[in-house]
């Protein structure tokens, strides 16, 4: 079942409460309130990319997904994961979409924690719009050439995932690009993955790779046999 193409136009196919989406939009919105009433404690939650490299939070790359940034970025978050989330759930299945969401947020910290050795990068990121990117531009990949539908304007969903894209490029415009490195990596992956990067697919091509080369190999020591007259019947037994 294809997701319905519609985005801001109220037609989106909403999922239950008990959906992936569903959970992933609540985590959001639960993580962020309990990371502002716990303060320094709930600080931890974020991602700092030296805390993880020299003090070991190893968790934060695990964490800093389901915290927005301000009241608009929890609850813009959160209604990307539930209404987009949930469309791509239809297609995908729950642990696809949990795999591909939230793994690939988590990929993005760890990314950005291990590009702390090389740019020095600020600390407390917020990832919630990172996993918010990751869904609204692999929507937007999925439907492809498809006619999408942004708040009342037709688009196809190639543009759909630009303007996913242009968000994070429009926030590192107006502020600094470190702030949005997470978001960055982020759009890569989803491209990536959108591209036939994902797991599955590279490990088939491996396969595919390993099997030929296989056959190469054994292919040398055939060799081909040729009749000295057309009306032989020598090789017949």
């Amino acid at each position: 079942m294809r997701p319905m193409r519609s985005m801001g136009g109220g037609g989106f196919g909403f999922a239950g409460v008990e959906s992936m989406a569903a959970k992933l939009a609540i985590g959001l919105v639960a993580v962020s309130v309990l990371s502002l009433v716990t303060g320094a404690l709930g600080a931890l939650l974020l991602l700092s990319p030296e805390g993880v490299l020299t003090r070991l939070w190893l968790w934060q790359p695990f964490t800093y997904g389901f915290i927005g940034q301000g009241p608009l970025g929890i609850i813009f978050g959160a209604i990307i994961l539930y209404s987009i989330g949930g469309s791509l759930e239809q297609v995908w299945g729950p642990r696809r979409l949990l795999g591909v969401l939230w793994g690939g947020t988590v990929l993005a910290g760890i990314l950005t924690s291990l590009l702390a050795f090389v740019v020095p990068l600020p600390s407390g990121y917020a990832g919630g719009f990172v996993m918010g990117s990751i869904a609204w531009v692999c929507y937007g990949l999925y439907i492809g050439r498809g006619q999408a539908n942004f708040w009342g304007i037709p688009v196809t969903g190639n543009v759909l995932a630009l303007i996913g894209a242009g968000f994070v490029v429009l926030n590192g415009l107006t502020s600094r690009w470190s702030v949005v490195v997470p978001e960055l990596f982020g759009l890569g992956i989803a491209f990536v993955y959108m591209r036939g990067g994902s797991p599955r697919h590279l490990w088939l091509r491996l396969q595919h790779w390993r099997l030929q080369r296989q056959l190469r190999g054994r292919s040398k020591h055939l060799r081909v046999v040729s009749q000295e007259r057309p009306d032989s019947d020598r090789f017949l037994n």
